[in-house]
């Protein structure tokens, strides 16, 4: 059984203001992406994915961005699922957000 402590799991880096840390076993992944950069202006463009996800925010605030849905405001302790293929978004609040993703199949494209 894999074992990642926070503190020693070196993040990486997806872009200026984006981290993530990524554990999985053979069918969940989960993923701990932190941003650094808000607040922004703009939400970062929708996307799909084939994915089955679900995220926990861990810290700060955002506006949650999913097809079909009225646009939420989420604060650290709140929770969203997007199905699979919906085109969804962020956009960051607050200067730091910390979202804990989880996706069933892998994402592996997030695989280096």
């Amino acid at each position: 059984m894999p074992i990642l402590k926070f503190d020693e799991t070196p993040a990486e880096l997806v872009r200026p203001g984006l981290e993530r840390k990524i554990i999985h076993t053979g069918e969940l992944m989960t993923v701990v992406i932190d941003f650094t950069d808000g607040p922004w202006e703009e939400p970062e463009p929708p996307h799909s994915h084939p994915h089955v996800q679900t995220s926990y925010v861990a810290a700060g605030e955002i506006v949650f961005y999913c097809e079909g849905e009225p646009d939420q405001h989420l604060k650290a302790g709140d929770m969203f699922a997007v199905p699979t293929g919906k085109m969804h978004t962020v956009k960051l609040l607050t200067r730091h957000v910390r979202l804990v993703d989880s996706f069933h199949p892998l994402r592996e494209d997030f695989l280096s």
